[in-house]
């Protein structure tokens, strides 16, 4: 590596402050960096969940029944086990399982449609899979279609103490469709008991570069790929992110509102906070309110979240005198922060007592999540910030290995310990995407143009892939018009993504139906159901809008850049004073 790391500049060194250039990283799994944590700080808290705290000691104590379970059901070193859960105890807990088991955690949204369940359940090969009784339902509805050894339903009501478990059931509780006493599945009361019978071999000995988790991108087509990631990638980035952040202390608190199906949750919020001795907040379910009401009341040291998280927290009146003096780090990832945000994000810190600003990084699942970070210590205006210890940047002329001069821009690629192992099932997108340039290391190509400074500082432009971004999250166009094209009502469909003030981006739907099919308002609200059945909720249009005809490009296709074009004219126009 020392030979290699010669022939790659690295402007950015100078700008590391106190940070080392190099580390030394953990072999073995993520459950052992998590064991090593547990032994050393047995009494910490481990994490926060409605109230009740857990230990390192009982975390790893759960972790070792859960696995055990795992086992008593018959899953082997190497099975994929779907987990589509919130921020919750049982998923901090399954997760380490699966991984102390030498499976893989196949992690998804709980809140995917029962298409996309199906996908990601074949995609993967999974033959169990884990989620909310509140969820129970979807699998039910395509478990025909798939072959799953077990299903197993765990309920939140089951990780809050008894006085809060009774203010749940009267009021979370009453909404959840009931299920079936004899639905054939493990709920997860009786799984655990299994394992208290299980005494048998239960602990596996990943290797460092064993796979450990799938995740799931739209890499550089937009069509949503599993990523195979390593015990590794995910250890890596947790020293990575500690050692950037020099100010953090054993029992830090870090509100963990970033899911754990996402590389920014589970890498950052989750894992490196647990290999860490931090103390996690978890939060299942994202409200602003929530959100600020946790930041204040558990004095939370440490805050990641999307650019639409800080928008939030601008607007709520029960901000206007909180103390944050006791924030050290705050992150702003999953999209661009705009320059605006920022200076109004960090004047509202400033007038809170915080003494801290926002830090801007950039990332890729397929380097889990973040690869840079603004340094703790200064910023540039515009910046994505300086890659990690042991991370190199460089930027290319896209298509190409070629290295453009500084200021120049390109598409960024990276290297480092964090790159993937590969995407599931895509050989060929792996050769686009995964290259060895003539230095010898591999380079992730993730199809994001920007540029980098003399002094190693980066820039992110655009995205050379079609993507919406709403609230952090990733939504591929293509992908809903496959599903609108679907329908027995629609001729041709294109998805554009419209400004706005709080998501950044909303969905909107453009709809051609097919000749002799009069457009109502009764075929809008079919098509709407349709569509919030095929297509997870966080991705759903606000709005479809029918067109007897859509715009074409010189080739033939549709010219979504137009549709685009025409909505951001009208949003202008609509922000103009009306005439006296």
């Amino acid at each position: 590596m020392n030979a290699e790391r010669t022939m790659v500049k690295a402007p950015w060194l100078s700008s590391y402050g106190e940070v080392p250039a190099h580390l030394e990283y953990q072999d073995g799994s993520l459950f052992e960096a998590v064991e090593r944590c547990a032994q050393e700080y047995p009494d910490y808290t481990a994490y926060l969940f409605m109230g009740r705290k857990t230990s390192y000691k009982l975390l790893l104590r759960e972790i070792h029944l859960c696995a055990r379970a795992l086992k008593a059901i018959g899953i082997r070193a190497g099975d994929r086990i779907t987990v589509a859960m919130p921020n919750c105890p049982q998923t901090v807990v399954l997760f380490y399982a699966i991984n102390l088991v030498g499976a893989i955690a196949n992690m998804i949204h709980p809140l995917s449609s029962e298409k996309e369940i199906e996908f990601f359940l074949k995609e993967s090969g999974s033959i169990s899979a884990v989620t909310l009784d509140q969820f129970y339902h979807k699998f039910e509805a395509i478990r025909h279609n798939v072959e799953l050894d077990n299903i197993i339903i765990a309920s939140i009501k089951d990780a809050l103490s008894p006085t809060v478990r009774a203010g749940y059931m009267l009021t979370e509780g009453r909404k959840q469709k009931k299920i079936p006493k004899d639905a054939p599945i493990l709920r997860w009361g009786e799984f655990l008991r299994r394992g208290l019978s299980y005494h048998w071999k239960y602990r596996a000995q990943p290797g460092a570069d064993d796979p450990a988790v799938i995740l799931y991108s739209g890499g550089t087509t937009g069509t949503t790929k599993g990523i195979l990631l390593s015990n590794r990638n995910f250890n890596a980035l947790g020293a990575q992110v500690i050692a950037t952040n020099p100010m953090f202390r054993p029992g830090d608190r870090m509100l963990a509102v970033m899911p754990m199906f996402h590389g920014f949750g589970l890498g950052v919020s989750i894992h490196t906070m647990l290999m860490s001795g931090g103390c996690c907040i978890l939060v299942p379910r994202f409200t602003a309110e929530s959100y600020a009401k946790l930041l204040v009341k558990y004095r939370c040291n440490l805050i990641a979240g999307v650019p639409t998280l800080y928008e939030a927290l601008l607007r709520l009146p029960k901000m206007k005198n909180a103390d944050l003096s006791c924030l050290k780090g705050v992150y702003s990832g999953g999209d661009s922060l705009s320059t605006e945000l920022k200076k109004r994000f960090d004047r509202f810190l400033f007038d809170h007592s915080a003494v801290v600003q926002v830090r801007e990084g950039y990332g890729t699942t397929e380097c889990v999540t973040a690869s840079c970070l603004t340094p703790y210590h200064q910023s540039r205006e515009g910046s994505i910030g300086v890659s990690f210890p042991d991370t190199y940047y460089k930027i290319v002329r896209p298509g190409s290995q070629e290295e453009v001069p500084y200021g120049q821009e390109g598409e960024i690629c990276l290297s480092g310990p964090t790159v993937m192992l590969g995407y599931l099932n895509h050989p060929e997108e792996n050769a686009q995407t995964l290259q060895t340039h003539p230095d010898g290391l591999t380079w992730v190509h993730p199809g994001d143009l920007g540029g980098m400074d003399e002094d190693g500082f980066a820039y992110f432009r655009q995205r050379l892939k079609r993507m919406i971004v709403t609230s952090g999250y990733n939504v591929y166009p293509s992908q809903l018009e496959n599903v609108f094209d679907a329908h027995e009502l629609v001729q041709m469909s294109c998805v554009i993504g419209v400004p706005d003030p709080l998501k950044m981006q909303k969905v909107k739907a453009f709809l051609m139906l097919k000749p002799g099919v009069v457009p109502s308002a009764e075929r809008k609200e079919e098509l709407m159901a349709y569509a919030r059945k095929n297509i997870a909720k966080y991705a759903l249009p606000y709005d479809i809008e029918f067109r007897t005809e859509l715009p074409k490009t010189m080739v033939g296709k549709v010219a979504y850049r137009q549709l685009e074009e025409e909505e951001l004219a009208r949003l202008a126009g609509e922000e103009q004073p009306a005439p006296v």
